[in-house]
């Protein structure tokens, strides 16, 4: 039986990650904590509901593109397109070539620029050309690449939201999991999620199992890349950052599976 904390932390990321019915009993640190700490958790369900949608439209008798738009489109939707709206903000944020206080300030606004919009536009169509192409291959590998991306994704978030991250602004989304996750724990994480990639990989032979290990490696890198930036340009994290970070991690985990 699961111990109140852990109960509490698959609630706080299953309630504020996906859209799923799951009620935020607790908002505080140890909540958060444990909640970024399973967040990986939440990316499992969402990838794996993904490569379901895009296997149906398969069996029906789809093509692999409209699969692909199908499964791209499944962790939108169960994110209220929270996190492609926050790869937007902070593109916006960061081509502003404003001051920091100025760029969170744009970052706040409704509306999305024109960075905000080449950024989307390009990551959705990356996503969707990846995913394409691995279903070309077989539909395992099209459903492997959609729980890799997903997982990988909110193990950058993970990551992130590590201690010795500071939050750019003292309210939020952001605020509340910045440097909430010790490094240790962070560190641990990723190598089970690395671990168990590569387990489901090898399930389609050696290369697959290497690839799908290196997949989460590289997403977790480039995302680390973003968020680096994103601290020096902006002074620390905001939930937009978050955002970044996980469409930024999913979109490489998939370049990458479909390499080769």
């Amino acid at each position: 039986m699961l111990s109140s904390p852990s109960r509490d932390g698959l609630r706080f990321a299953f309630g504020t990650l996906t859209v799923l019915p799951v009620r935020v009993t607790r908002w505080d640190r140890p909540a958060a904590r444990a909640g970024m700490l399973c967040a990986p958790l939440a990316g499992l369900v969402v990838g794996v509901l993904a490569a379901a949608v895009g296997i149906l439209l398969l069996f029906l008798g789809a093509g692999t593109t409209l699969a692909a738009v199908a499964t791209a489109a499944v962790p939108a939707v169960l994110t209220r397109g929270l996190h492609l709206d926050g790869l937007a903000d902070t593109a916006d944020g960061l081509g502003s070539a404003k001051p920091a206080e100025d760029a969170l300030r744009i970052m706040k606004q409704s509306d999305i620029g024109p960075f905000g919009v080449i950024a989307l536009v390009f990551v959705l169509l990356a996503q969707v050309a990846a995913l394409a192409q691995v279903y070309d291959g077989s539909w395992a590998r099209g459903a492997l690449a959609a729980v890799v991306s997903a997982t990988a994704a909110r193990l950058a978030l993970t990551v992130a939201a590590r201690s010795g991250v500071p939050a750019a602004r003292p309210e939020g989304l952001g605020a509340a999991v910045a440097g909430a996750v010790p490094v240790g724990g962070a560190l641990g994480v990723a190598a089970v999620v690395t671990a168990a990639a590569a387990a489901a990989g090898a399930l389609s032979g050696p290369y697959t199992m290497v690839r799908a290990a290196l997949a989460v490696v590289l997403a977790v890198a480039v995302a680390e890349l973003l968020l680096r930036r994103c601290v020096r340009r902006f002074g620390g994290v905001t939930g937009d950052v978050f955002g970044g970070v996980a469409e930024t991690a999913a979109t490489t985990a998939l370049v990458v599976l479909a390499l080769g």
